[in-house]
């Protein structure tokens, strides 16, 4: 792939592939270094982009398969010498004309909500990011995960059941 053709998946869709990221990564900074290597991987390969097919789906494929080789290569290096993080969040402002209760409930709803996508299997939270949040079909995500449809039916089934469920154990009505 050359560098125009870089530039325009950039252009076209740059903004899916960083979103896509940052939901793989839950961090702003490994998910801006996630968006740079995925186009520097794909300026890197030597294959060329067929713009009839779905070069989109190749983005998101190469985004996939470094972010789980980065995974694979922490958990060696955790498993060898664990580190911790400090957690250094800020509260965000709210204007005065706003509802704060229904703000406050909506933001606890997005937080639990988030909270149980991060903690279900891999192998669910990713396709479920890919459909909701990326709009990607059904057999567009069989192609970018190397999966048959069935499958990946089955599991946004099993993700909407699993966090319908886990809301409802929360105290959230359905």
């Amino acid at each position: 792939m050359d560098a125009k053709e870089v530039e325009k998946c950039i252009d076209e869709f740059g903004t899916d592939i960083y979103r896509f990221c940052l939901k793989l990564c839950m961090n702003k900074t490994e998910a801006e270094d996630l968006y740079q290597q995925t186009f520097l991987k794909a300026l890197e390969g030597i294959w060329s982009l067929d713009w009839e097919k779905n070069p989109k789906a190749l983005l998101f494929s190469l985004a996939h398969n470094l972010w789980k080789s980065d995974r694979r290569k922490q958990a060696r290096r955790n498993s060898i010498a664990p580190c911790s993080t400090l957690d250094d969040e800020t509260a965000n402002t709210l204007h005065s004309e706003e509802n704060i209760e229904e703000i406050f409930s909506q933001r606890e709803l997005i937080s639990t909500v988030n909270g149980i996508i991060q903690n279900l299997p891999e192998k669910i939270r990713i396709p479920l990011t890919l459909f909701y949040l990326s709009d990607f079909s059904i057999e567009q995500i069989a192609e970018i995960l190397k999966k048959p449809p069935g499958t990946i039916k089955s599991r946004l089934f099993k993700g909407r059941r699993l966090i319908k469920k886990r809301l409802e154990e929360a105290g959230y009505e359905g």
